[in-house]
Formats: structure tokens, sequence, C-alpha cells
């Protein structure tokens, strides 16, 4: 078996995307704001770990952003540019078309908020399949609902790290009444923290959190694998508390996945709320296309040889354990690094 884990692992460091690839969900961030009457200040934010970074530049087709930034430096989280604008015409940014090159070659959404000193202002989602947004202007207060609750489904359907916690908690907790209890305290506990984190009590690294969440992982897959050996666990004695412990680290990841965006500060709080919606929403739709997928495969089993049989069951614990090890790793070296 210790062979078999090592090949695993292996196997696991070949595989598995290295830096940003492995689960870059974040949202880069464009902002335009008109603080006078000629003008404007841009800021792109992308995400970035230490010196890795996507491949992307804004560009307006007035050709504001050809020239070079007025500033640019990185954080530990992202690479952050500013442009101060002067312009003399009337309205400048109307009609214009706002690209992200290079886009289309990730899975990275970019959060566009414009606004305007009359009132008029614009927020929109550009995303890999369409990376060119026209600026259309309107005075509204509200916030486009669709557009966070449908970046939170996405977010949580593309977070590789959060789905294999989740599953690795339903395969042992098993298709019972405990699941809902153990999904419910996870839901309560990532609420509470995204909640927290809207109203700026709480702040925490997300290079650390990240980390944790992969330990976390790592935690559930070892229960699950003591559990298949015949050792009852924490994890099978208490689902819901474990559930819970572990669902407030994956709400900072949560919210850190919009709050170290950069969003404007009256913006956040909804903007969180829809986006757990949108968590949610996805993680049931998960769960339910998990439990599908098992009631398949124990059909699947009883017609299979024992010996691959066997191996069918053992895959999966050790397939989430090696990926959540790799990831741990990484994400440690990221967050000690200078």
């Amino acid at each position: 078996m210790k062979k078999l884990l090592a090949r695993a692992l292996a196997i696991a460091s070949l595989l598995a995307p290295g830096g940003l690839l492995a689960h870059e969900v974040r949202p880069a961030y464009i902002e335009i704001l008109q603080d006078a009457p000629r003008h404007y200040l841009v800021t792109w934010k992308q995400p970035s770990q230490g010196d890795l970074a996507l491949r992307l530049a804004p560009r307006l087709s007035n050709g504001w952003l050809d020239r070079p930034p007025r500033d640019q430096f990185a954080t530990g989280s992202f690479l952050i540019r500013t442009w101060s604008i002067d312009s003399a015409a009337p309205n400048p940014l109307a009609d214009q078309t706002l690209s992200i090159q290079g886009l289309d070659r990730t899975i990275t959404d970019v959060l566009a908020v414009i606004r305007l000193s009359d009132g008029r202002r614009l927020e929109a989602i550009i995303r890999p399949d369409h990376p060119d947004l026209v600026l259309k202007f309107n005075i509204t207060s509200g916030l486009p609902v669709p557009a966070y609750f449908r970046l939170g489904v996405e977010h949580i359907l593309t977070g590789v790290d959060h789905l294999m916690f989740v599953l690795g908690l339903l395969l042992l907790v098993g298709i019972r009444w405990r699941l809902i209890k153990a999904i419910t305290a996870f839901t309560v506990a990532h609420s509470l923290t995204l909640a927290a984190s809207a109203i700026g009590l709480v702040s925490v690294p997300s290079a650390v959190i990240e980390a944790l969440v992969a330990l976390s992982i790592v935690f559930v897959a070892t229960e699950l694998v003591r559990a298949m050996r015949g050792h009852v666990g924490l994890t099978q004695r208490y689902p819901w508390v474990i559930a819970f412990i572990f669902g407030l680290l994956h709400g900072f990841a949560f919210a850190g996945a919009l709050a170290e965006v950069g969003l404007p500060k009256d913006a956040i709080p909804m903007s969180l709320f829809l986006f757990n919606l949108g968590v949610e929403a996805g993680q049931l739709i998960f769960v339910g296309a998990a439990i599908l997928v098992i009631l398949a495969l124990r059909l699947l089993w009883k017609r299979l040889p024992a010996i691959w049989a066997r191996v069918s069951r053992w895959a999966p614990p050790y397939a989430i354990g090696s990926f959540a090890a790799y990831w741990f790793i990484e994400r440690v070296v990221v967050a000690f690094s200078p």
C-alpha cells in the first residue's frame, strides 16, 4: 500500500497543474473611476502567486491603456497597474470596447467596474469565451444579481480542491441523513466567515488559507482511508463538527475570491452574499451529481472482478489525498516565500 501511495504522489506531481493553474478561480479586476470632469483613474488587478502571473493585458479601443502605466507593483496575491488619464472629450468611454488580451486562454473571469462623475456606472463580468465588452452606461445603484450569483456557481464548480473536500466528506459519511447534517454545518460555517470578511471583522492572508484548505482535504482523505480499513475516526463520529471547523477555512477562501480583488467597499457585502448563494447552488449540483455516480458505480462493482472492484474503491481516497498533499506543499512554499 505504501508503494501505491508513493506512485500516486508521483503521478500527482506530474499531472497537477502548477502555480496559478492548480486552482486559479480568483477573478481579475479593472476599475475606471472619473474623479474629476476631465480626469480618470484606471486600476487593473490580476491574480498572481509570487512571481507567477497569468499573461493578461487590458485594452481600450480609445487607446488609453496603450501607454505605460503610471504605477506598477506586486503584492503577495496580485499584480497591480494604474493609469492616470486626462481627456477633454465629453464622453470618451461611450461605446468604446474594453478587451482583455489573453483571457481566452484561461479560466479566470474579470470584474469590470466603471463609474462616471455624473452617476452613470457599469458593472459587468468579462469571461474567457467573450473577452470583449462594449461600454454601455446607465444610472443605477443596484448590482447585477445574476452576474455575482453565476460567479459563485462557477467558483465552486471549477474549484477542484473545494470539490475534493466535499467528495471526501460524502464518501466518508455516506448517502444518509448524517450527510445532510454535515453539509448544513459546512454551509453555515463558510457563510459565517464570508460575512465576517465582508464587514471587515477578520482578515487572513490568502496564501495561508489556501494551504490550510489543502491540509483539510488531506485530513479527510486520511480519515477515509482509516474508515475503509475498519477504524472509526473522529470525522465518522462527529461529521458535522469536522465539516463546520473546516467550513470556516473554506469560507475564508470563498471570500478571498472576491474580497481581495478590491471591489468597491459599498459592493462587497452584497456581492459576497450573492456569491455565497451561487456557491451553495453549485455545491448542491455537485453533490447531486456525485451521488448519482456513486450509485451507478455500486452497480458496476458487482460485475467487476474482485481485484478491479477493490482497486476502484481504494482509488478515490488515495487520489484525493495525493493531490491535496501536493497542493499543501506547493501552497506552503508560496506562503513562506519572500
